[in-house]
């Protein structure tokens, strides 16, 4: 049986989250055992690691560097090869830097830059909030069957990796920017599945089954 461990630092849609994982988890007939977490010694043997987040980059990189251990423990974990998605500000974190008020280091999982977003019309507000569909970017496979499907948004800033082949689908808000990415066995999804109703379930379902 796999251990999921959802990291609990003070940020994210917890509850949702974990709602989401059991119930995909049931749809595919899965065992396992959820666990909301801070510990760091769950996080460093599980099998599954998901980092939620919801708010500003800098603020969800403090509360997660104040819990003792966690970010070394997620470290060993995606060392030792567990998957490991970021959703939301959770994905935002795998960056290299993240530049809302000033400048603030990310866990540069994934090198890059987050950033406000500029729509090119003046029409199309910041934040991007609600539902919007995503295309399918280079192939991986937790995104082959969400390539036109829609997903539910809520954020101001956006991920730009550095090497464009990370971003493994892409959404147009006045502009395109990463709606997914990928290295190794790290992934993250700038929108929520947990609130994407069964095309999010599914694509956990997916991160579940995902052997990288």
């Amino acid at each position: 049986m796999q251990t999921i461990a959802l990291i609990d630092y003070g940020s994210g849609n917890l509850r949702s989250a974990e709602k989401a994982l059991w119930e995909s988890a049931r749809r595919l007939g899965l065992g396992g055992d959820i666990r909301t977490t801070r510990d760091p010694d769950v996080i460093a043997r599980a099998d599954r690691v998901v980092l939620p987040g919801v708010g500003a980059f800098a603020a969800c990189m403090r509360a997660l560097s104040a819990r003792d251990g966690v970010v070394e423990a997620m470290g060993a974990a995606v060392r030792r090869g567990a998957p490991f998605l970021g959703i939301c500000v959770g994905m935002q974190l795998l960056a290299t830097r993240g530049l809302e008020f000033g400048e603030t280091r990310g866990l540069d999982w994934i090198p890059g830059d987050v950033a406000v977003i500029k729509p090119r019309l003046p029409t199309l507000k910041v934040p991007h909030m609600g539902w919007n569909d995503i295309a399918a970017e280079t192939p991986h496979p937790l995104f082959a069957e969400a390539d036109g499907k829609d997903f539910y948004f809520t954020h101001s800033f956006a991920f730009t990796p550095a090497d464009a082949h990370a971003v493994t689908a892409s959404v147009d808000h006045g502009g395109r920017f990463a709606a997914a990415v990928a290295r190794d066995n790290i992934a993250g999804v700038q929108f929520h599945p947990e609130k994407s109703q069964a095309t999010g379930l599914a694509l956990i379902g997916r991160f579940l089954e995902w052997r990288p």
